[in-house]
C-alpha cells in the first residue's frame, strides 16, 4: 500500500539530517526512507528545514517566545494542516511537537503522536487525545513503564542510529565531548567542571536557542567558563560530528532531565565512544555501566569516570550500538505501524460506509 504521510515536527526548529534536537532528527529520518520506499511524505515545518519529501513551510516564527508567540504558531499549524488535509489524500499524520495537543485535527486520518520528551512535560489534552483515531507512541520502555493511570500507550518505538564510519578507524584524542541543546536541564555546567576536575578538554557542541532561560543559561553559566581547554564549538553535523565522536575520549550527557532516550548516547556508542552519564530516565538503559561506559550521580564522578575511559573497550561499543539501536529496525517499526494504522482506518470506513447505505 503506497502510503502519503504528513510529518508534523516541533514548529520551532528546522529538520535537517542532523539537527540540535532528537525529534527533528527522527522525522528528518522517516522523511528519507518513506520517499526511498516509493510512499508520498509531507513535512509542516520550519522554512529552513531539508526535506527529502515535500515541505510546508510554516510562517516566520515571532522572534519573541511568549503566550502570545505559541498561540500564533498554533494557528498557523493549524490553518496548514487544514489545508493540506483539503488539498491532498492524507493516509496518516504523524505529530512531534510536545504542544500537538494545540494543533491535533479534529477528524481526518489517523495520527500517531510520538512522545518524545518525559509525559509530564505533555498537557493533559495531549495524553488524553479526544480525536477517536489518534495513538500515543513512546519511544523507550522507561517512558512507557511511568504512564500515568488511565493513557493508553501503544508499545515503544526506541530510536536508532545509522552506522559512524569513523569507528574504530580514527585515533582516540585526548578530549571529552558534550553535545546536545544548551539549556539547563542539560546539565553543561557539570560537564565543564567534571572536564576541570579531570584536568582534560573539552569541546561543547550544540545550539543555544533564543528562548530568555536558554540565552540566560548560556551567558550565565557556560560562557564565562569558556577558555582554551574549555571550547564551545556550535551546532555539529554531517562528516564533522560523525568524526568527533570517533575521535572523542568520551561523550558527557550530565542531564538533569528524565531522558525518554539519548541520540547522542546511541551515536557515541556507533562511533565507539564510551558514555558518561547520569542516571536520568531512560539513560541507563542505554549506556550499560562498566562495559559502554559509566553512570554517575554528580560532577565529581564524573571526572573520576573520565580518568577509567580506557577500561572501556570501543569494538564492544560499537556492536552493542549496532545490535541494540540500529536505524533500520526504527524505520521498519514506524513504517509497519503507519501501514497497520492505515489500512485499520480505511478497514473501519469502508464498513461505515456500508452501515449507512443499509
Amino acid at each position: 500500500m503506497r502510503l502519503s504521510v504528513l510529518n508534523v515536527p516541533f514548529p520551532y526548529a528546522p529538520v535537517t539530517a542532523d539537527p540540535v534536537g532528537g525529534a527533528e532528527q527522527v522525522v528528518s529520518a522517516l522523511d528519507r526512507e518513506l520517499v526511498a520506499r516509493g510512499h508520498r511524505s509531507l513535512v509542516i515545518g520550519h522554512r529552513d528545514s531539508q526535506i527529502t519529501g515535500e515541505l510546508i513551510a510554516l510562517p516566520p516564527a515571532p522572534q519573541t517566545f511568549n503566550d502570545f508567540a505559541r498561540a500564533q504558531v498554533h494557528r498557523d499549524l493549524r490553518t496548514a494542516i487544514a489545508r493540506v488535509l483539503v488539498d491532498e489524500r492524507i493516509d496518516l499524520i504523524h505529530l512531534h511537537g510536545s504542544d500537538f495537543d494545540n494543533y491535533l485535527p479534529p477528524s481526518g486520518p489517523p495520527v500517531l503522536a510520538t512522545l518524545h520528551l518525559p509525559l509530564p512535560w505533555y498537557a493533559p489534552a495531549a495524553l488524553h487525545p479526544q480525536q477517536p483515531k489518534t495513538w500515543l507512541q513512546p519511544v523507550s520502555a522507561h517512558q512507557a513503564r511511568g504512564a500515568p493511570g488511565g493513557v493508553s500507550l501503544l508499545p515503544p518505538i526506541e530510536n536508532g542510529v545509522a552506522a559512524n564510519p569513523f569507528a574504530l578507524r580514527v585515533h582516540k584524542r585526548g578530549f571529552t565531548l558534550g553535545i546536545g541543546r544548551i539549556c539547563p536541564e542539560k546539565g553543561f555546567h557539570d560537564a565543564i567542571a567534571a572536564a576541570d576536575s579531570a584536568r582534560v578538554p573539552l569541546l561543547i557542541a550544540g545550539q543555544a536557542f533564543d528562548w530568555p532561560e536558554h540565552r540566560a543559561y548560556f551567558e550565565s553559566r557556560i560562557r564565562p567558563r569558556l577558555n582554551a581547554c574549555v571550547r564551545y564549538i556550535g551546532a555539529l553535523s554531517g562528516t564533522r560530528k560523525q568524526r568527533l565522536l570517533a575521535a572523542a575520549r568520551c561523550v558527557l550527557i550530565p542531564s538533569r532531565a528524565p531522558e525518554t532516550s539519548s541520540l547522542v548516547a546511541m551515536e557515541a556508542l556507533a562511533a565507539g565512544t564510551p558514555v558518561i552519564a547520569y542516571r536520568s530516565g531512560a539513560l541507563p538503559e542505554i549506556v550499560e555501566h562498566g562495559i559502554t561506559g559509566f553512570l554517575v550521580d554528580d560532577a565529581h564522578a564524573m571526572a573520576d569516570a573520565i580518568a577509567r575511559c580506557g577500561e572501556i573497550d570501543p569494538a564492544i561499543c560499537v556492536r552493542r550500538a549496532h545490535e541494540r539501536f540500529p536505524l533500520a529496525r526504527a524505520l521498519d517499526a514506524y513504517l509497519d505501524l503507519y501501514q497497520r494504522l492505515a489500512r485499520e482506518s480505511s478497514r473501519r470506513e469502508v464498513q461505515s460506509g456500508i452501515r449507512q447505505s443499509c
